[in-house]
């Protein structure tokens, strides 16, 4: 299956394109984007899951890219810290997909689930958090927790892959004080890359559905576009409100996956 047309329905094409638009939007403003866009690709007849991981992070690399050129053009994030944590997180999201070649991400979903409704708490309990920029390191420990940042959470993207913009913006926020808009535009610089990563371990095994893929590239683009025009209008307390609502819809999301594989 190279395409992935092969066989689908147009009701099935409109619903990716919708889910791609939807999830690129949502990515551009705090991440989170493949609960939508991940469930509507396993509609594709006879898709397997990895093809299904692999054809979403081509989707993604479309969204990240656009949102990403739009934050630079309109926020203006410092380089010096998003590149050195980009190029960490890609080699991070690399080994991170070849690890979960060989491991069940089932593994490791009640600790991210534990770690979803801390970060809620954190984010509900401090409302000012992420209000204005305000540095908490200066120098090369600023961009030694940055890498760390980087390299940990590009990990966990090749590895499981849902909640990897929250967790950047929220990382961004808590440990080096950043305003969720200035978060969300340098994570988008690295998300960019964590998808970059996984595609980079998923292509030589041909698991990558071209044609679902561009289609949901270009659909990714233009709700990417949009979002990160709207977070950059409406500022950090509008990011702030879409992140608690996105990682609430994580937790909910990963803990029925934790209950479906451990109690039904």
């Amino acid at each position: 299956m190279i395409s992935g047309f092969e066989g689908i329905q147009l009701t099935t094409l409109i619903l990716i394109v919708v889910a791609g638009f939807a999830a690129g939007w949502v990515d551009a403003v705090v991440g989170g984007g493949g609960l939508i866009q991940l469930p509507a690709l396993l509609l594709v007849p006879g898709i397997t899951p990895v093809q299904a991981l692999a054809t979403n992070k081509m989707g993604s690399i479309f969204g990240t890219a656009t949102s990403a050129a739009t934050y630079y053009r309109r926020v203006g994030p410092d380089l010096r810290t998003a590149v050195p944590m980009a190029v960490i997180a890609l080699a991070g999201s690399f080994g991170g997909a070849v690890l979960a070649s060989s491991l069940p991400a089932s593994v490791f979903k009640p600790i991210i689930v534990l770690a979803l409704i801390a970060v809620a708490v954190f984010t509900a309990v401090r409302p000012n958090a992420g209000e204005l920029t305000a540095l908490r390191h200066d120098g090369h420990r600023h961009y030694v927790i940055a890498c760390l940042i980087g390299g940990v959470i590009g990990f966990y993207d090749g590895l499981i892959g849902p909640g990897t913009g929250s967790f950047l913006v929220i990382a961004l926020v808590s440990a080096l004080g950043y305003a969720f808009l200035e978060a969300s535009a340098k994570s988008k610089i690295v998300n960019m890359a964590t998808n970059a990563g996984a595609l980079l371990f998923f292509l030589p095994h041909g698991s990558l559905m071209w044609g679902v893929g561009l289609v949901l590239g270009f659909s990714n683009m233009a709700g990417g576009y949009l979002g990160a025009r709207t977070a950059v209008a409406r500022g950090s307390r509008f990011v702030r409100v879409v992140f608690l609502v996105v990682v609430a819809a994580l937790v909910i999301k990963l803990g029925f996956d934790v209950w479906n594989e451990n109690f039904a």
